[in-house]
């Protein structure tokens, strides 16, 4: 904990310091990356497959699925289900000029999944779709209030699309709102944990290509693969995650991640996904496992199973 400490420490003098320093660098000489960033989006991940390889939307198109996702807004929930947040609480940022956020494989689409991704993700599935939950441990890591894991944590979603990152001259520190994850990021060349040590944000190391900072993450938990890959993308103990964060100008990170997974995916995936500044601060994210949503979820299914046993007689 007293690394982490001395990490932040020397971040909270960084905005004084870069005052003196030629735009776009830090005091020690790397691209400024710092800053609070937003990569909300409609965009969706993988490319409707009726646009084929097309990669690009025009102005008209983006306008009118624009359109199209407000008319759509605070639609009542199906029968029988209780819905979730309004509007209000939703961020979802507007299209951009992508046809998807994924970029490679040529569709825009996912490589093929493995067969054991086809079972498992059909059975975490039918789970979801229904009320037997039987534990806690049947809803997923996000569900709880656990992780998003890689690289699930740096995906748009529903909301708090917010990232803050920190630098120091041997580490880069980035800050995610959703699930109030904090990655803390080694520039010193060090290897990797030993395989068997597997984390829920994998284990990652970065270091520089030109101004491009490259992030590599290994060692992510085999426990974080079933219960978050069906909601949020999260990859196998398997994979390689390799990102890129390049500051374009003031106003821009061009931002992306490959996926390397072979226990997942028939080949490597990659997805591009423009960072902007989010013009605020970011705020606790207070979502915590053990909260009411999961107790009630619990006692809706106890609720249900004592229902059925009783029309049953």
């Amino acid at each position: 904990m007293k690394y982490v400490v001395a990490i932040l420490s020397g971040v909270v003098l960084l905005p004084g310091l870069a005052a003196a320093q030629a735009p776009g660098r830090t005091p020690w000489g790397d691209p400024d990356l710092q800053g609070v960033w937003t990569n909300r989006t409609t965009t969706p991940l993988e490319r409707p497959s009726e646009l084929g390889e097309r990669a690009v939307l025009s102005d008209e198109e983006r306008a009118a699925l624009d359109a199209e996702a407000d008319a759509a807004r605070d639609q009542p929930p199906p029968p029988g289900r209780t819905g979730a947040y309004n509007d209000f609480w939703l961020d979802r940022g507007v299209r951009t000029s992508q046809t998807s956020l994924i970029v490679d494989p040529p569709d825009g689409r996912y490589p093929a999944k493995t067969e054991r991704v086809r079972e498992s993700d059909a059975a975490f599935a039918a789970l979801r779709d229904g009320t037997q939950f039987d534990t806690w441990e049947d809803l997923n890591l996000y569900d709880r209030c656990l992780t998003r894991g890689m690289p699930g944590a740096m995906i748009p979603g529903f909301y708090n699309h917010n990232y803050q990152i920190l630098q120091t001259p041997d580490y880069v520190v980035i800050l995610v709102e959703m699930i109030h994850d904090a990655r803390i990021i080694p520039l010193d060349g060090r290897a990797h944990l030993p395989p068997r040590l597997g984390q829920w944000m994998g284990d990652s190391r970065a270091r520089w290509e030109g101004d491009t900072l490259v992030v590599e993450t290994t060692n992510l938990t085999r426990r974080g693969d079933e219960r978050v890959r069906y909601l949020v993308h999260a990859a196998s103990d398997q994979a390689q995650v390799v990102e890129r964060f390049t500051r374009v100008d003031a106003g821009r990170i061009d931002y992306s991640f490959t996926v390397h997974d072979p226990a997942t995916y028939a080949g490597p995936w990659t997805a591009e996904i423009p960072m902007v500044p989010l013009g605020g601060e970011i705020f606790e994210y207070a979502c915590h496992e053990g909260n009411y949503g999961l107790e009630n979820i619990l006692a809706g299914a106890r609720q249900a199973e004592r229902r059925m046993a009783g029309a049953s007689r």
